[in-house]
């Protein structure tokens, strides 16, 4: 007899096919319905593995999109259609107004903790919310649906959704960019503004940030990154999601 045996296991997972099918079902219909929907990536879409699915469905949907706080870097926050970090009463300028006002949002792998919701007091309603975790869905306050990995339901929902624009349009009609800070004199101390404004300038595809507690962590908050930067705020993130962060995959070391 010759036994074969793999030299490591294998797991493969994959979502219930009749699940998956309601989930889709019940969220498009909820979110078409919606005439400012929104959405929000949270730190959850790392250990589900589905960064290029929530991108697919922001193209696909026309959705604008936020991040949380510690999901920052998860996200493709070059695209057209990113409009900050929503942590709401600290959130990126007009971001958590066009958040908290759509009348539907997709969170996709949200924490809410005392951290990212700001003491619990983020303005948002969970009858109004499509909540996408690994291998659960939950719409409104209505059905819940488990066995369902999230990439799949990402997919099979972009395919499923309406294109609207509506509260980009919004967000376009009452964003201010931010303007650059002056140069400063050679002689004088060195400002925040005018040391975030060269660390700017100095971010690439080929780069990370890794942000500690306290001011470098809210100001690192607010760079825009480019494309393929990565980017590690070991504080909040390991209280978020402990078994998610590996400071060695953000700084692309094999």
């Amino acid at each position: 007899m010759i036994a074969i045996v793999p030299s490591r296991s294998c797991s493969i997972r994959l979502s219930n096919k009749a699940n998956l099918e309601y989930a889709v079902e019940a969220a498009a219909e909820f979110l078409n319905k919606a005439v400012k929907p929104v959405m929000v990536g949270g730190p959850r879409i790392r250990v589900a593995k589905a960064q290029k699915a929530f991108a697919g469905i922001a193209d696909a949907s026309g959705y604008p999109f936020a991040v949380m706080p510690s999901a920052k870097g998860l996200v493709p926050e070059h695209h057209p259609r990113f409009i900050g970090t929503y942590w709401g009463a600290v959130s990126t300028s007009f971001c958590a107004e066009i958040v908290e006002s759509a009348d539907a949002y997709l969170f996709a792998g949200p924490i809410f903790n005392d951290y990212s919701s700001v003491g619990y007091s983020l303005l948002l309603k969970r009858e109004k919310a499509v909540i996408v975790q690994p291998d659960r869905v939950v719409v409104g306050n209505g059905p819940a649906f488990g066995c369902i990995l999230m990439g799949e339901f990402l997919r099979a929902l972009s395919r499923r959704l309406r294109r609207n624009t509506t509260a980009h349009d919004n967000y376009r009609r009452i964003f201010v960019p931010d303007r650059e800070p002056p140069n400063g004199n050679p002689d004088e101390p060195l400002r925040v503004n005018i040391l975030f404004k060269h660390i700017k300038g100095m971010l690439s595809g080929d780069t990370a940030v890794v942000a500690e507690t306290g001011d470098s962590w809210f100001n690192c908050q607010k760079l825009r990154l480019p494309e393929g930067c990565g980017y590690a705020s070991p504080p909040l993130v390991t209280i978020s999601e402990p078994c998610a962060f590996s400071l060695s995959s953000v700084l692309k070391v094999q």
